[in-house]
């Protein structure tokens, strides 16, 4: 793979907009309260780059056309992607919409920004909904991947381009080859997650040098919006839409904690018991006549990470797609083959004009030179987009583990419920101190700082209500899964009197308020 090429954001928006057409649509940022070390290290990363975030939007004619541009900076901590970068990314992509503007998005990035945890993690819902409401409307969105963009830009706004192409010899992929190794204790095959390979896979539809990328855009770009007036392709006209809600719309805090919440690396400890009961016992000890949905075997042996049934919960009928952690001592990887299952179920569920109820607990998709082949990031972006759109109602259960985009996958929903000990975080703890720290040695205080728990969750408006676990669910599984089953009833029940032409818009205006109270 060769190195970076180099560019910086304003000399990539330099090398595509006619000279003097950049109008810059950057505001100032406040970033949310930091330690010391972080405040530092955004103070280097100004003065270093010239710019207050890793990320640069804008206006600009291409060849006389106006367009939108989102510019990622690595030189700014990686080109991480912290609340503020997700909120200048989605007024962007807002304004770009309501402008009726086509939208090229230059993402380099390692993902997202550490320091920031499970609130930052989660503004990639935020910017997913910004993008597909801008598709939406008829408005050609393309992508450019530079060398590298990994993690959650990867699997959510890098890779939901109509069209995607990629710098040749970027490094593209879901997991960075430093966590891949902390966490496999074996290397990434060379060339895993090369633009070439993917491409070659039909993941990137395009190898372009970045000196050639202005004239393959400006042909694009003449392709897809010098058309006769009329019908797009998905059958909608191109219209101007209004974006979200005002930035500083305050956001539900969620529910009180019952009690202090729990230390957040005792919850990690205790989801990892093999003894804490999963999704196929939740189906057992609290759905009423489910109908379990087996699936072949996957590559892993005779069990698989997926569940799916019809079940019923307090009397409503609705389908189910969970994740099972492990079957006995065996951790179960979340593979691309079950995400492309989980696509299918949420459309099944829309047909049927059922609920859909997802449960997560997972130690995150599949980690290995095979998954980003078959392309686990790009099944990852999808099913954040099928289930943001669902028209039929959507209920989220994290139950124990919450890790990477594996989980963050099943988590678009109307509403969520957690377990007291369920946690969601852009990786494992281990993985945010080998990126952190360059070693797995600060696991638990990365897990008390990122804000990972059940009420840190419910604080951001990810959680709508905690489920009390006496002392946890491994040691009273059947009465733990009887009261989930209970809370799962009652949302349902409360989610039936939503209008189905409500549902979608609705979940748009929650994920786009998701961290607000902490900027």
């Amino acid at each position: 793979m060769t190195g970076r090429s180099g560019l910086t954001a304003r000399q990539f928006v330099g090398l595509l907009a006619d000279p003097g057409s950049f109008d810059c649509w950057d505001e100032p940022v406040a970033h949310p309260a930091a330690d010391p070390a972080y405040r530092e290290s955004l103070a280097r990363a100004r003065e270093r780059t010239g710019l207050d975030e890793a990320v640069t939007t804008g206006r600009v004619l291409l060849a006389g056309r106006p367009v939108a541009l989102v510019a990622s900076e690595f030189g700014f901590l990686g080109g991480s992607i912290g609340v503020t970068t997700a909120e200048r990314i989605t007024r962007a992509v807002e304004r770009a919409t309501a402008e009726g503007l086509p939208l090229i998005a230059l993402p380099v990035s390692g993902g997202t920004r550490m320091q920031e945890g499970s609130a930052a993690f989660l503004c990639m819902l935020r910017v997913t909904a910004a993008v597909q409401a801008h598709q939406a409307a008829g408005l050609p969105y393309l992508t450019y991947l530079r060398n590298p963009t990994m993690g959650g830009v990867f699997a959510s706004w890098g890779t939901l381009g109509h069209l995607v192409l990629a710098e040749p010899g970027a490094r593209l992929g879901f997991l960075g080859p430093r966590v891949y190794e902390e966490l496999r204790g074996v290397p990434l095959p060379d060339g895993v997650q090369s633009a070439e390979t993917l491409a070659g896979r039909g993941l990137v539809d395009a190898v372009v040098a970045p000196s050639e990328l202005r004239d393959v855009l400006r042909r694009l770009l003449s392709l897809l919006c010098d058309r006769p007036a009329g019908p797009r392709p998905n059958g909608r006209p191109a219209a101007r839409v209004r974006p979200g809600p005002a930035p500083g719309a305050p956001a539900d805090p969620g529910p009180a904690p019952d009690g202090p919440a729990p230390d957040a690396w005792d919850s990690v400890q205790r989801s990892r018991d093999p003894r804490r009961p999963g999704a196929r016992e939740l189906l057992r000890y609290a759905a009423t006549r489910p109908v379990v949905l087996e699936s072949p075997a996957g590559p892993h042996g005779p069990e698989r990470a997926l569940v799916r049934a019809l079940a019923e919960f307090g009397g409503r009928p609705a389908l189910v797609v969970g994740q099972q952690r492990r079957t006995g001592p065996q951790e179960l990887p979340f593979t691309a083959a079950d995400l492309r299952a989980v696509r299918r179920t949420a459309q099944q569920a829309e047909q049927l004009g059922l609920p859909l109820v997802t449960v997560v607990d997972t130690a995150g998709a599949e980690l290995s030179a095979q998954a980003e082949l078959d392309g686990v990031a790009v099944e990852i972006a999808h099913c954040l987009t099928t289930l943001l759109a669902l028209r039929t109602p959507v209920l989220a259960v994290l139950l124990g583990q919450g890790s990477g985009g594996g989980a963050l996958a099943l988590l678009p929903a109307d509403r969520v419920i957690a377990a007291r000990h369920a946690w969601l975080a852009p990786l494992p703890p281990e993985g945010a101190s080998a990126i952190v720290h360059r070693d797995g040695e600060h696991a638990a205080e990365l897990a008390r700082a990122q804000g990972i728990g059940a009420y840190d969750l419910a604080a951001v408006g990810l959680v709508d209500q905690v489920i009390p676990e006496l002392p946890d669910a491994a040691a009273e599984p059947e009465a733990f899964c009887v009261r989930v089953g209970l809370a799962v009833g009652d949302a349902l029940a409360g989610l039936a009197d939503v209008p189905a032409a409500d549902l979608a818009a609705g979940r748009r205006l929650r994920h786009r308020r998701l961290g607000d109270t902490l900027r």
